[in-house]
């Protein structure tokens, strides 16, 4: 058994053996700052002490460029052990990058100089960078061999770790360049399919959003500080008369103007996600291009969905089963699941055969539902009338004019008569009715998610409490202005919002 050795006081005073500088011989800093033992042969460091993060930013696979992005506080030294210049040979060794500039370089292993790949570097130094810290960027070809053996050395450098799902953009909100408006906007813009969803992600991703969140949060704000000065001075000769019916004026105001916002149609959120429209009507009243049909009723049983930009918006569609009486147990299963597409979608589009439907009266022609889909048909229920090309163009137009409380088109799927005046019709009908319009003059919807809208609704309940208190309960009434300003400011991130931050970047991609 080996003795520990013993030190008294006295050895201390003397100069002698002391421990903790024996400890302290041991611990050499990082280029972070952290303190780690100087040999750290068999020590692995954990995710905390290695801040230095890289991940691919570029879709995997075959192509022309792949940008690898590293960012941390050793960020200098990947540069040093990895990045190999034209003006390294000219300079000699530790002159470091130029920021902000391309440089023509090798990629090298760490510690040897095998090159990996022949590319580009660019360095940015914190806090002007997309993570407010120092970023490296290196772009190499994109081809698998070259990025995992990038990827593969980058591991190698005891202070690197692989990057988190959303761990840039995280970092880029935790150091005060992004609020989570902007955040969920360069996901959104990210994901963007059509030119509605791109245009609102835009807006947030620029800061508009947070903008218009921000003056709703201030005004709020405005409020609380005339309440408050009423509490500390009170109405006398400090404080002019009327302060507290200021505050309830401008509150008003602000109810009024985030009721305006609430009441949307959940316009924003259905634009970002995608409006659900199901196709409905009795069995073989239009064409499936994507199913198994035939003239036998009944055949399609199934739900066919798929997403399509129609005019900037996107759009789900499902196109549902046949809709009639029967006894077969399979085909009633389908009903009932189209039934159920139907009464879930935001709006549909109710498919009539023509010759079937038009039926003559002493008043002219007119169009008789089917029993298995009148009770579907709601005010936003679009109709097409098929197979128009067996139906004389006059009767269809009194037909469509008995029609005439409700938005319908006539058309054949089969000869395509008249189907461009359909899908131009019912895109422009689309716009209209959730107001997007090709043209940048339309008003982009604040809420776009339903967090956004959660806190609102928040913020209005405690404004709405505040005009209701009365004024010798003028204390209660600056807590309820409190309140909604904290609602408000939830949406951003201005107040400390760590229950959400989780939710709001695990799904992003791994490079962002």
């Amino acid at each position: 058994m080996i003795a520990e050795p013993r030190a008294s006081n006295a050895m201390f005073a003397s100069g002698g053996w002391n421990p903790f500088t024996e400890i302290l011989h041991c611990l050499v800093p990082t280029q972070s700052g952290e303190i780690f033992a100087a040999d750290q042969g068999n020590l692995v460091l954990s995710d905390a002490q290695r801040r230095t993060v890289y991940a691919l930013s570029t879709p995997p696979g075959k192509g022309g460029i792949a940008v690898v992005r590293v960012s941390g506080p050793d960020v200098l030294e990947v540069w040093k052990s990895m990045v190999k210049t034209r003006e390294d040979k000219n300079k000699g060794k530790g002159t470091g990058p130029i920021p902000w500039k391309m440089h023509r370089c090798r990629v090298v292993q760490p510690g040897r100089d095998d090159t990996l790949d022949d590319g580009l570097a660019v360095f940015f130094r914190a806090p002007n960078s997309f993570t407010t810290e120092d970023v490296l960027e290196l772009h190499i070809h994109s081809g698998r061999a070259i990025i995992s053996s990038v990827l593969a050395a980058l591991s190698r450098l005891p202070y690197c770790r692989p990057a988190g799902p959303g761990e840039f953009t995280r970092r880029a909100f935790e150091g005060g360049r992004l609020d989570l408006t902007q955040v969920e906007g360069i996901k959104d813009l990210i994901d963007a399919e059509t030119e509605g969803q791109r245009r609102i992600a835009l807006e947030a991703a620029g800061g508009s959003i947070r903008n218009q969140f921000e003056d709703l949060r201030s005004e709020i704000i405005r409020c609380l500080a005339l309440v408050e000065a009423l509490i500390d001075f009170g109405e006398g000769e400090d404080i002019e008369d009327g302060v507290y019916e200021q505050a309830r004026e401008r509150a008003q105001r602000l109810l009024h103007t985030i009721q305006s916002h609430l009441q949307d149609n959940r316009r924003g959120e259905l634009i970002r996600s995608g409006i659900r429209l199901s196709i409905f009507g009795p069995p073989n009243a239009g064409r499936r291009e994507a199913a198994i049909v035939t003239a036998i009723p009944g055949t399609t049983r199934d739900i066919l969905e798929l997403s399509l930009d129609i005019g900037g918006i996107p759009v789900i569609v499902a196109d549902t089963a046949g809709l009639r009486k029967t006894s077969d147990v399979v085909e009633r299963i389908g009903i009932e699941r189209a039934k159920k597409a139907v009464q879930g979608s935001h709006i549909s589009l109710c498919v009539l055969s023509l010759p079937e439907v038009l039926v003559e009266t002493p008043q002219g022609p007119r169009i008789e539902f089917p029993q298995s889909v009148k009770s579907l048909i709601t005010p936003d229920t679009f109709f097409l009338l098929n197979k128009s090309d067996l139906i004389p163009s006059s009767i269809i137009q009194d037909a469509i004019h008995d029609l005439a409380h409700r938005t319908a088109w006539s058309a054949s799927l089969t000869t395509f008569q008249r189907t461009s005046e359909f899908l131009s019709g019912f895109t422009r009908a689309l716009q209209t009715k959730f107001e997007f319009h090709d043209h940048s003059t339309s008003q982009t919807p604040l809420i776009t998610r339903a967090r956004h809208r959660v806190h609102l609704e928040s913020a209005a309940r405690f404004l709405q409490a505040f005009l209701q208190t009365a004024p010798q309960d003028v204390v209660l009434g600056a807590e309820e202005l409190r309140y909604a300003a904290q609602a408000v400011g939830k949406v951003s991130g201005i107040i400390d919002v760590e229950d959400v931050l989780d939710a709001v970047f695990r799904d992003f991609c791994i490079g962002k």
